[in-house]
C-alpha cells in the first residue's frame, strides 16, 4: 500500500478499535504526524492514562511501552516493532541486587532512569527522567544513591547534588547521544556561529559543558519556544528536529551530529503501525507483581515532581 492508504486504514482501525497512538519525539516524521500524542516516554504514558482508549499503540522502544503498561494495566498496549533500547539492556536485575548488597551498610536508595525495563524498575525505590533526575535525587533523605543505567546522566546529576552517587553499570550510556563529540559541536558552530547549542543530559560531560542549555526533549522544546534566538544546534537524536521545525517555523535547527540516529527508534513504519492495529501485535505482557512494584517507583517520582 501507499503511505496515504496506510494512513487512511490506520485512522479507520483506530476509530473502530478505540485505540490511541503515542509517538516518541525521536520517531519518523510520518509516525509523529499520525499520532494522537507526541512527546517523551513518561509524558506519553501519563497521557495514555487520561484517555478512554481500549488499546494503546506505543511507537517507541520496549521500555516505553512497558511503562505505558505499568501505568495502564487494564489497557492493551501494543508496540508496532520489537524495538529494543540499547541502554535499557545494559542494566540487569542481578546487577541491582549485587549493588544493594555491596553497599547495604550505607543504606542506599535505588533511583533508576525511566529508560530501564520493568524487572529493574521493580527493584528501585524511585524512577526519574532526564528532566527531573536532579530534583528526585535532592528530595531523597538517603545520602547514598545507586543510580543507573546512564553514566552520563549520573555524571550530570552529580554536579547538582551532594549525594554519593554509585553508578550501575559504571559505563552505561545511550550510544546515540554518547557519540556526539565536542568536535561535532565546534564544526557546527563554525558553520552556524549565531546558533545556540542545546544538549540532552545523556551526552558526555565535555559536550554538556559547552552547551547553552541542557535539558530533556520536552525541556528543549520549551526553551526554543521561549528563546529570542533564531538558530539552534540540537544535541540529541535528530528525530526531534522535525517537531522543533513544525512548532517553530520561523527558526532554524541543525543537528549536532548527522549520525545521531537511533536505529531502533526508526524501526517503526506506517506499515508496522497498521499491522499492530489490524492484528493487535506485539502486545506487552508483564507479570502483575513486577508491574505493581515498578509502579510504586514511578508513582513516587510523580508525587515529587
Amino acid at each position: 500500500m501507499e503511505n496515504s492508504e496506510y494512513i487512511r486504514e490506520i485512522l479507520r482501525l483506530k476509530k473502530e478499535k478505540n485505540a490511541v497512538i503515542l509517538a516518541h519525539n525521536y520517531q519518523r516524521p510520518e509516525i509523529q504526524d499520525i499520532a494522537d500524542f507526541v512527546g517523551d516516554s513518561l509524558g506519553l504514558s501519563i497521557e495514555a492514562g487520561k484517555t478512554k482508549a481500549d488499546i494503546i499503540i506505543f511507537c517507541g522502544v520496549d521500555f516505553m511501552a512497558e511503562t505505558a503498561k505499568i501505568l495502564n494495566p487494564d489497557k492493551k498496549v501494543l508496540i508496532p516493532e520489537k524495538a529494543m533500547c540499547p541502554m535499557a539492556m545494559m542494566l540487569s536485575p542481578e546487577e541491582i541486587l549485587t549493588a544493594k548488597k555491596k553497599f547495604k551498610s550505607q543504606n542506599p536508595a535505588v533511583v533508576l532512569y525511566v529508560n530501564t525495563h520493568a524487572s529493574c524498575k521493580a527493584l528501585s525505590d524511585y524512577a526519574c527522567t532526564s528532566a527531573n533526575a536532579v530534583r528526585i535525587l535532592n528530595s531523597i533523605t538517603n545520602d547514598t544513591i545507586i543510580f543507573g543505567p546512564d553514566a552520563n546522566l549520573a555524571d550530570y546529576a552529580k554536579k547538582h547534588t551532594n549525594k554519593n552517587i554509585i553508578t550501575i553499570p559504571e559505563f552505561g550510556n545511550c550510544p546515540t547521544h554518547h557519540q556526539i563529540s565536542v568536535n561535532d559541536i565546534k564544526e557546527a558552530k563554525t558553520q552556524h556561529p549565531n546558533a545556540k547549542f542545546i544538549a540532552h543530559p545523556e551526552c558526555t560531560r565535555e559536550v554538556l559543558e559547552i552547551a547553552n542549555f541542557v535539558g530533556s526533549t520536552e525541556q528543549m522544546l520549551k526553551f526554543v519556544k521561549s528563546s529570542d534566538n533564531g538558530e539552534f544546534i540540537v544535541g540529541t537524536e535528530i528525530g526531534i528536529i522535525y517537531r522543533l521545525r513544525k512548532e517553530n517555523p520561523n527558526k532554524k535547527f541543525y543537528p549536532a551530529s548527522n549520525t545521531a540516529i537511533c536505529p531502533n527508534m526508526k524501526m517503526t513504519t506506517l506499515e508496522s503501525v497498521y499491522n499492530a492495529l489490524k492484528f493487535e501485535k506485539y502486545e506487552i505482557n508483564l507479570d502483575k507483581e513486577i508491574m505493581d512494584k515498578a509502579r510504586k517507583s514511578i508513582e513516587r517520582m510523580i508525587a515529587i515532581v
